[in-house]
């Protein structure tokens, strides 16, 4: 039996699972994060003037889980058409990046109540999603799409951040 040789991009599909696992678990971590600094975040979330296109706070659980999701998947998709993250290392720098920013935002909004720091460190996320993206998008289309819907969410958090630190100018 002859044994085919495997290109890029067609790792065995054991591994591929595995990748996918890992991708997974690596955003999980990442949510994670900020989840520990979001503990107290609902009852904090209620105290601000909000201004009237503010979502309840019921939203974005759900809201932030399916884009964890996509951004999981990208991040597969971009590993499986490279073959190993070495061959797409400026894509998974700038993935990696906008990960540990996305966990600081909670960090710097509900845990220390920095409203000023948070709103530059959203539009510094806000970039590094933009430059990830586009990375993946010239990999694979499909992984740059599955980020679109992460950066219209952190553009609209953008906008939601400005508001509120400026409608509590002493909590924030």
């Amino acid at each position: 039996m002859a044994v085919r040789p495997m290109r890029i991009g067609a790792a065995a599909p054991r591994g591929q699972w595995r990748a996918l696992g890992l991708s997974l678990l690596l955003v999980i971590v990442a949510g994670g994060v900020g989840a520990i600094a979001s503990l107290d975040a609902q009852s904090f979330y209620a105290l601000l003037a909000k201004p009237a296109w503010a979502p309840p706070a019921g939203v974005f659980g759900p809201v932030w889980t399916a884009l964890y999701l996509c951004m999981g998947l990208a991040a597969w998709i971009v590993w499986r058409a490279r073959g190993d993250i070495a061959h797409a290392s400026d894509a998974f720098l700038l993935y990696g990046a906008q990960l540990v920013l996305n966990g600081l935002w909670s960090w710097l909004f509900f845990r220390w109540h920095l409203g000023a720091l948070a709103l530059v460190e959203v539009c510094l996320l806000w970039l590094a999603i933009l430059a990830t993206l586009v990375h993946f998008w010239r990999i694979r289309r499909s992984a740059g799409l599955l980020l679109l819907p992460y950066l219209l969410w952190v553009s609209f958090a953008t906008a939601l951040t400005a508001a509120e630190w400026r409608l509590n100018p002493g909590i924030l």
